[in-house]
């Protein structure tokens, strides 16, 4: 074994420790904002909350109609499948517990009022020795009118064989078809250089974009961008691992060329954290350092590029110390907005502002919707 692998196993066997920590942690550290509370203000931003009771809130988007919708990780579950049936994550972030059923979409208002979509999707949960960390629905995207759907929280080594990690369509009356199979496709297509000691067999999907009438989606445990047709053509535009090693990119945005943010692993140093450039060919490349546990990306409409940081400033998450840091064309960096909670996506309204999802790891009913007011 080498000694790259023996650092490997140790950075993947602290990871989880922290991990757990935090995320045990988190519900005890904060209490749900009250609806359209002002949580600060400065020069450059105002943070009020838009809504609150959500479940584990995701990526975020803003419907042809207006409205917010909102992926949610969901409740969790309590099934689980055993190695005679599938590969298993190993532990400590396995064996999961899942659902069918519990992951959510949910559409806002302007008037932040929530109504349910759908809360059909699965849902499913790390082990207790990692906090218990629950994925769902973890993005949403619109082509025209019709709204798809990333799947995260499926797939048999999630506890949930019956429905696999995927893109789905989702209708007006809530129901959803899968157009494409991701469980299979990282199945049968593995990367470069997958990360034996946390690897998830099903993958743990998190960000995705439309865009020309395809989409993009981001896989950060085995390090991948795939581009997925509506009718469930699937192909990979780049192996993040096999130029980068283990990453975890995480956020994807589009703005000329595509823009991928990295989460890390743990321990990691501070500011160690990049937004890379990637071509729709797959060439990448290192585009602006120095940031922290990276889980979203955006442009506005000055080319100005806005990158949410889960949590900032710290060797390993810390409650309260997210932030948003905006990084003008000359490279210029300011902070517009800090002292967030745990978020974990954000996109800009048709209102000029930012909509960011606040409280996304630290459990049900404890997530809520800021509006960043870009004074």
């Amino acid at each position: 074994m080498s000694t790259d692998r023996n650092t490997s196993r140790r950075a993947a066997s602290t990871r989880a420790r922290i991990l757990a920590a935090i995320l045990m942690a988190a519900p005890l550290a904060v209490g749900t904002p009250a609806k359209a509370g002002l949580l600060s203000s400065s020069m450059l931003a105002t943070v009020s909350t838009f809504a609150t009771g959500l479940d584990n809130p995701r990526g975020l988007k803003f419907g042809p109609d207006g409205n917010l919708y909102v992926a949610e990780g969901g409740t969790g579950g309590t099934s689980s499948t055993t190695e005679a049936q599938c590969a298993q994550v190993v532990a400590p972030v396995g064996p999961y517990l899942g659902s069918p059923t519990g992951g959510r979409i949910t559409r806002i208002d302007a008037n932040g009022d929530s109504t349910t979509v759908s809360d059909k999707f699965p849902s499913s949960q790390t082990s207790a020795a990692l906090g218990s960390l629950i994925s769902g629905v973890a993005d949403v995207a619109f082509i025209g009118n019709q709204l798809y759907a990333l799947i995260a929280g499926g797939g048999c080594s999630h506890g949930v064989p019956t429905i696999p990690n995927g893109i789905a369509r989702v209708e007006a009356n809530g129901s959803w078809t899968l157009i494409a199979d991701l469980s299979a496709f990282v199945k049968a297509h593995p990367v470069a250089h997958p990360e034996e000691d946390d690897f998830e067999p099903d993958g743990t999907w998190y960000s995705m974009i439309a865009l020309r009438g395809d989409l993009y989606a981001v896989e950060p445990n085995h390090g991948e961008v795939d581009r997925i047709t509506t009718d469930g053509g699937i192909s990979r535009v780049v192996d993040f691992s096999a130029s980068q090693g283990h990453q975890v990119p995480t956020a994807l945005s589009y703005h000329g060329n595509f823009y991928l943010g990295n989460l890390g692993v743990f321990p990691q140093a501070i500011g160690s954290s990049k937004v890379w450039k990637l071509t729709p060919s797959g060439q990448l490349k290192v585009d602006t350092t120095g940031f922290d546990l990276v889980l979203g990306v955006t442009f506005d409409n000055r080319a100005r590029m806005y990158v949410l940081e889960m949590s900032a400033g710290s060797p390993a998450p810390v409650p309260g110390t997210g932030r948003i840091t905006r990084v003008d064309p000359n490279g210029a960096k300011t902070i517009v907005a800090d002292h967030l909670l745990f978020p974990t996506g954000m996109t800009f309204g048709p209102d000029g502002n930012l909509y960011v999802s606040s409280g996304g790891i630290v459990g049900p009913g404890g997530g809520s919707i800021l509006k960043v007011d870009l004074n």
